[in-house]
This record gives C-alpha cells, structure tokens and sequence, in this order.
C-alpha cells in the first residue's frame, strides 16, 4: 500500500511533464473537452513565463500536487488486491485519460464545466470525486478480499492513523490556501476555513459514534477530519467561518454512515476512500 502510493509520484510525474500538464490546462483541444499539445514537454514554458502573477513552472508543478495525490488516493481503496506492477502500467495511464481531462473541464480557462458556472476552489470535484470514483470502479472490478464482511479489518496501528491524519491536515493547508496563488487576506481566511472544517468534521463523527455505539474512538476522530477536510475543499475560498463549520460538521455526520454503505453494496473499499470523499460531492453541489 505505502509503496504503491510511494511509486505514484514519479510515475504522474512523468506523465504530467510529458503530455499531461499541456492537456490540461493549455488551450486548442477538442473544444472545452481537453486541452492541447502545445505544451507537451513544458515546451513554451520558461522561468520568465507566467501563470497570472506566478511564474507558471511554479504553477504546474503546484498542480502536479494535485495529481499526485489523487493518484495515491485511489491505491488506498485496493490496499492488498492489487499487483504492483499492474499498478504501475495503470496509473499514468489513469492519470492521463481520466485526471486531465476532468481537470481540463472544470480549471482550464476553455474547459466546459467551468464555462457552465461550476466552483471548485482547491479540488473537491477534480481530486476528491475523481479519486473516490476511480477508486469505487476499482474495488468494483477487483472484488473484495477474503474475509471481507466476515473479519473486523480495523487498522492495527492506530497512533501511526493519527500521524498519518496529522501530517495529512498540515498538507492541506498548503493544498487550499495555497490555490490563492499569493500570501493575502483571502489564503488566509481558507487557512483558518481548512482548520475549522476539520476541526468540526472530527466532533461531527464522533458525536455520531456516542449516540449511534456508546463510545467515540480514535480511528473515527481521524476519519472525521478527513471527512471536514475533503468536504470544504470545493468552497473554501468562498464560504466564511461559520459556513466552513457547517460544511465540516455535516461532512463528519453524514461520512459516518457513508462508510458503511460497502457492506451493503458489496465493494471492498480497504481504507474508506470512497466514504471519505463522499462529501465533496454534496459541498460541491452546494
């Protein structure tokens, strides 16, 4: 699982310096639908050119983040059912045919979802519905694993759940407030909206535990923040305080019972991806 996350950043890396970067974001494509060529190889781009007011070899590499990580999110969903190598033939394949082009749709200047008024700040619908409806796919065609629905498959080391949240919250700051492409007044209001929507989406899910099984527990105060994080990532540069609370509280709720629709649909999902990201589909319809 970790090496399959691991092997993920040079392998979209290298897809997106080749060709995925140009079909992306650049224009001349099939009309809204995919970007061009014209900057296959960061062909065109130099350390003088710019991306508004940041040089754009800065700017596609921010956005290689993006892909890198959406890349990593779809492994976690088929932890221990799929071979390495075949994961390695699939994601710059994947990365190319389906991240590009969904993020050619709704952040390119030409792309038709952006045309047609949809909002997603910092990735809800290109990273986080895009990961969560790949990894659906995945977990759908690769069946689940022996024991599924007969085992309690509860992670075995929950302190390095927490580090792992932990670091994960960090990143985000960076992931949000960092698509203000400047250090002002608005970077910092979506720092502060990134901290209290998974400060809220964590209370939310556990308060859902207390009521529902008795007792709050570690692994859902981790899943909780997840949940708040992916669901303000759509609007947090748009909602205030209060509204990232909101967003963030009903994240952690409603994720909580989202995780168990697996059981009743019969899809493995090994680390709760599609659960997780289930939230920015409702906050980006918001």
């Amino acid at each position: 699982m970790i090496m399959m996350s691991f092997i993920s950043i040079p392998l979209v890396t290298v897809a997106w310096l080749l060709v995925g970067y140009s079909l992306a974001f650049s224009d001349g494509g099939a009309g809204g639908f995919l970007g061009g060529l014209a900057h296959a190889g960061m062909l065109g781009i130099s350390p003088q050119t710019l991306h508004g007011s940041v040089p754009e070899l800065l700017y596609a590499t921010f956005q290689l983040s993006f892909a890198i990580i959406t890349a990593a999110l779809v492994s976690g969903a088929i932890a221990d059912r799929a071979k390495f190598a075949a994961w390695m033939v699939f994601v710059p394949i994947w990365a190319v045919a389906v991240y590009c082009v969904i993020a050619h749709w709704v952040w390119a200047p030409s792309g038709w979802l952006l045309k047609m008024g949809v909002l997603d700040y910092a990735g809800g619908l290109v990273v986080e519905i895009v990961s969560g409806s790949s990894a659906l796919a995945l977990a759908l065609v690769l069946g689940p694993r022996i024991g599924f629905k007969v085992e309690a498959m509860r992670p075995h080391n929950l302190p390095f759940v927490l580090l792992g949240v932990g670091l994960l919250w960090f990143g985000w700051f960076g992931f949000n407030a960092g698509s203000a492409l400047a250090a002002n007044g608005l970077a910092a209001a979506i720092f502060l909206n990134t901290l209290v929507a998974g400060c809220l989406g964590m209370l939310g899910w556990l308060a859902v535990e207390q009521f529902r099984d008795g007792k709050p527990t570690t692994f859902g105060a981790a899943s909780g923040v997840v949940a708040g994080l992916v669901a303000i990532t759509p609007s947090c540069g748009t909602v205030n305080t209060l509204g990232a609370a909101v967003v963030g509280l009903m994240a952690g709720v409603v994720c909580s019972f989202a995780i168990a629709v697996k059981f009743k649909l019969n899809y493995d999902d090994s680390l709760d991806v599609v659960g997780c990201t289930s939230s920015a589909e409702w906050s980006v319809c918001c």
